[in-house]
């Protein structure tokens, strides 16, 4: 699998309700239409209330999102729809809507599991 994360700030002023509520009504269908090589679109928002590691720096960003490929031709794929000048302007233009788009980090990973049980 190939697995692009990207580590993402609200827009400021923004409410974490009206945050979630626009990515997920808003943004992910915008994303998946331009995108179908998308195996897995996973948005995990940061439960700061619960955060139990103290000794730790401090998080800036709400929300680790997840875009998950079979393969390198996939990613290369949407990559090549995702670099369009089109499909790009409509991109940003939404994300204004809700991100802090000078926060935003993005980068491909190597995934390694272990399976637990049976």
């Amino acid at each position: 699998m190939y697995k692009v994360i990207a580590l993402l700030k609200s827009k400021p002023g923004l409410s974490r309700e009206d945050f979630i509520n626009y990515y997920e009504v808003n943004h992910v269908p915008l994303i998946l239409r331009h995108m179908p090589q998308i195996v897995h679109y996973r948005r995990n928002y940061v439960q700061f209330a619960t955060y139990l590691a103290e000794e730790v720096a401090g998080l800036d960003f709400d929300v680790v999102t997840e875009f998950c490929f079979r393969n390198k031709a996939d990613y290369d794929a949407a990559n090549l729809v995702f670099n369009d000048p089109d499909v790009m302007s409509e991109i940003v233009h939404d994300e204004e809507h809700f991100l802090d788009r000078g926060e935003t980090r993005l980068f491909v990973v190597q995934e390694y599991v272990s399976e637990i049980g049976s």
